[in-house]
């Protein structure tokens, strides 16, 4: 009987150890099943540009990538900065689809995505920069439009360009000024500027290249994905309240 008792009580002990190894996949499944989503649809349009399915097909899919991080931003964190993050998040997805019908609606819809992202790091604000910190936060806001305006072969397009990457820098250099983690924050919108000089660059340099082609989606959504992930992660940890999505409750 001892021996009988003894092994319920081992068997006990092993099915608590099981449920507690399970619970970080619950709560990935439960809480973040929009980030899988996400990258779910990045994927599905980087391979799928190769099918023969019609690229008006793969529009609303490229769209879901950054759409469901949206989501995502929405159902974690109901501050205020987490509510301009998503409306940031929406432009950008907007923006993503306008963009494979035309260029200059697609930057407009990402101008949006800047200026509202560049809010969300003034409004969290780190310390004062100085030294190497402020050297770089001077090269992202100045030498990305700079570059920008080289890129073009056309001069018609230089200035447009400047302007919108002047939008693009300045929304980086608020990233590593703000109090965000910069290995996620701050690499991702470094990663967001490569992404975009790499698609200015297809009018310049890197015309007829496969380059932009292979490199500006990957760039571009790991960048989207490292902010949007950065930001809602510390804003739980200064204020842990959290949504949960599960039947419709949280």
């Amino acid at each position: 009987m001892s021996r009988q008792i003894s092994a319920i009580g081992r068997w006990r002990k092993c099915c608590l150890r099981i449920r507690k190894r399970d619970m970080p996949r619950r709560a990935l499944v439960n809480k973040r099943p929009y980030l899988v989503l996400s990258v779910a649809a990045a994927l599905a349009f980087y391979y799928m540009r190769a099918s023969a399915l019609p690229e008006i097909y793969l529009v609303p899919i490229k769209g879901c990538a950054v759409g469901f991080l949206a989501l995502y931003a929405w159902m974690r964190h109901s501050s205020c900065s987490a509510r301009i993050l998503t409306a940031a998040l929406i432009a950008g997805a907007v923006g993503d689809m306008a963009i494979e019908f035309d260029l200059r609606a697609g930057a407009a819809a990402f101008f949006v995505f800047h200026a509202l992202a560049l809010v969300v790091f003034l409004r969290n604000r780190g310390e004062p920069l100085e030294g190497r910190d402020s050297l770089i936060f001077i090269l992202l806001l100045l030498a990305t439009p700079f570059i920008a305006y080289l890129l073009p072969y056309d001069d018609r397009v230089s200035l447009p360009a400047a302007i919108y990457a002047l939008a693009l820098g300045a929304m980086a250099a608020g990233a590593w000024a703000s109090n965000f983690a910069r290995l996620r924050v701050a690499a991702g919108a470094m990663l967001f500027i490569v992404s975009d000089l790499l698609k200015i660059a297809e009018m310049g340099p890197l015309s007829g290249s496969a380059v932009p082609q292979y490199l500006v989606w990957p760039i571009y959504y790991l960048g989207m994905f490292l902010i949007t992930v950065g930001i809602v992660t510390t804003l739980r940890k200064r204020d842990p309240e959290l949504r949960v999505v599960r039947g419709g409750q949280h």
